[in-house]
């Protein structure tokens, strides 16, 4: 049988998921005893509606949507979590899930303790376990505090505690939910490139994530959750630009509905965009490349106003600033009262690592600040270089010759005192 003649690894049809609304105590009894006697409850609400959904081994599919569109639910549904309310769900191999931070783990028990318990739940024997253990702490590189209890752990050493395990069992279907928005830097890379080489093997990937970044670097396909349903699917890229451009649309619309709704008479960023990507998502720039920062800003009146651009060390240290007038430059109108800017920095000499873009709405003569948006932003690039930005430089030979240069087999002090003796 070839592998698209296989049965999937995973097979959803018409599966439904439902809660009860209660809110008030007579209300939560009244659906107590609903439950109870079978009988319908008066008030739910649809968490998933109708999901179809084939994933076969070997790929990789994203989950993308807004909080509260369903996409935890339905991975709950394929873990085996959740049961459905209606439909079939069908799942052949065996899953390591990475749902809610500390799912699957047990708060008293040391984390060496739950890497037993977590390994023997997905059919290693014990001397199996042990075998993979220096595996998995190397991996988790928690140090010390594997013999400490898990409810001593931060979100950052539960993920990677999970994540370790993972790794160690190599399972048919991993399933990830927003396990890379928790982490250091490195780790978030360590995890990208042990899922590469997992995919590269053949196994097969449902990613949930806020990054669409992610979602187009891992995945061969997504799916797009709303309210519940598969609002679009198809390949990741396709999806994840459609998804960004209803975001922006979204985004825009309700800043100026929120604008026109509190009559404020003020300037606003009403759209932002770092290298193409939205606030709420990383966006990235390779050293040497290009950074553009996009955008319009709503002005109440029908004047120009003036843009402030800044850049800052995640954590708050200013980096670098400037405005629209400082340059005497001149926003375009884009019609009746919103105006564009766009800038370019080309090339990119912040070095690799973690910043904040920022941009600051500000009255046409540049004196009052009313509004900001900030874009996260992740510089790559390889090179060993120090500091946070790249300074233009060039080293010299014909000039290290004269009498000031240092004299070889002496100490500094000694060199730059016979370099002044000869200038004198």
């Amino acid at each position: 049988m070839t592998a698209s003649s296989d049965p999937p690894l995973v097979a959803l049809q018409g599966v439904c998921k439902s809660y009860p609304i209660a809110v008030t105590p007579r209300e939560r009894s009244r659906a107590l005893v609903s439950l109870l006697l079978g009988r319908p409850v008066p008030r739910r609400f649809d968490a998933l509606r109708d999901i179809d959904l084939v994933v076969r081994r070997g790929e990789s599919l994203g989950l993308i949507g807004v909080n509260g569109a369903g996409k935890s639910t339905l991975l709950k549904v394929i873990a085996g979590v959740v049961k459905p309310t209606m439909g079939d769900v069908r799942v052949h191999g065996r899953i390591s899930a990475l749902l809610e931070l500390g799912a699957g783990f047990h708060p008293q028990y040391t984390g060496r303790q739950n890497v037993r318990l977590a390994t023997a739940l997905m059919g290693l024997s014990a001397a199996e376990s042990d075998a993979k253990l220096d595996q998995i702490l190397a991996f988790a590189d928690i140090g010390e505090h594997i013999e400490q209890p898990i409810k001593q752990y931060s979100s950052g050493m539960v993920v990677r505690l999970g994540f370790a395990i993972a790794t160690a069992v190599r399972p048919d279907l991993l399933i990830t939910d927003e396990v890379l928005a928790v982490g250091d830097e490195s780790f978030q890379r360590k995890c990208v490139a042990w899922m590469r080489d997992y995919l590269d093997d053949g196994g097969t990937l449902l990613l949930c994530a806020h990054s669409m970044f992610h979602v187009q670097k891992l995945c061969q396909r997504a799916i797009w959750i709303d309210h519940g349903r598969v609002r679009q699917g198809g390949p990741a890229m396709q999806v994840t630009q459609e998804y960004l451009a209803w975001h922006d649309a979204r985004f825009v619309s309700a800043t100026e509905s929120d604008l026109k709704a509190d009559n404020a008479r003020s300037y606003a960023v009403v759209d932002l965009r770092v290298n193409g990507q939205l606030p709420g998502a990383w966006a990235t720039a390779e050293l040497g490349g290009e950074l553009r920062i996009e955008g319009r800003i709503y002005s109440p009146d029908g004047r120009a106003p003036v843009v402030a651009i800044g850049c800052v060390k995640l954590g708050g240290s200013p980096i670098y600033g400037l405005a629209s007038d400082m340059e005497a430059h001149v926003l375009p109108r884009l019609d009746e009262d919103h105006f564009g800017f766009c800038i370019a920095f080309d090339p990119v000499v912040l070095l690799p690592g973690r910043y904040e873009i920022r941009a600051h709405a500000m009255d046409p003569e540049g004196v009052r600040h009313f509004d900001e948006v900030k874009c996260d932003l992740e510089v790559r690039g390889d090179t060993r270089e120090l500091g946070l930005c790249r300074m233009r430089h060039r080293w010299l030979v014909e000039d290290v010759a004269g009498p000031t240069a240092l004299t070889v087999g002496l100490a500094p002090e000694i060199a730059l005192s016979k370099g002044r003796e000869e200038l004198e």
